[in-house]
């Protein structure tokens, strides 16, 4: 059979290794902004744990998100909080018919 290798049939190990490739449906960017607006005095170190990635891009992350109007951030004493903007549109033309609230008000109940 043409679609074997070795014994294997190579459509079925494509669907397979295309099933285990890490990859998530939000964006780094988003699931941050989605913290935010839950624990909108979290630390680096809290989002950088949770979401998996390090301090370093938890702080890119908020200051992209904070140059394009997404998020405000307050000094309160020694520490930040975030205000996350509910009415900035989505940026791709795709979805820029909806407002970031919309995507926050999905994940609330979380």
């Amino acid at each position: 059979m043409p679609w074997e290798v070795s014994g294997l049939d190579v459509r079925h190990h494509r669907a397979v290794t295309a099933e285990h490739r890490s990859w998530t449906l939000l964006t780094n960017h988003g699931r941050i902004l989605l913290m935010l607006a839950r624990e909108p005095d979290s630390r680096l170190r809290d989002l950088a744990d949770e979401a998996g990635i390090t301090e370093r891009s938890v702080q890119a992350i908020i200051s992209d998100l904070e140059s394009s109007g997404y998020v405000t951030k307050l000094r309160v004493g020694r520490r930040n909080s975030y205000r996350v903007n509910r009415k900035r549109p989505f940026r791709h033309a795709a979805e820029s018919g909806h407002q970031v609230g919309e995507l926050l008000d999905l994940f609330a109940d979380e």
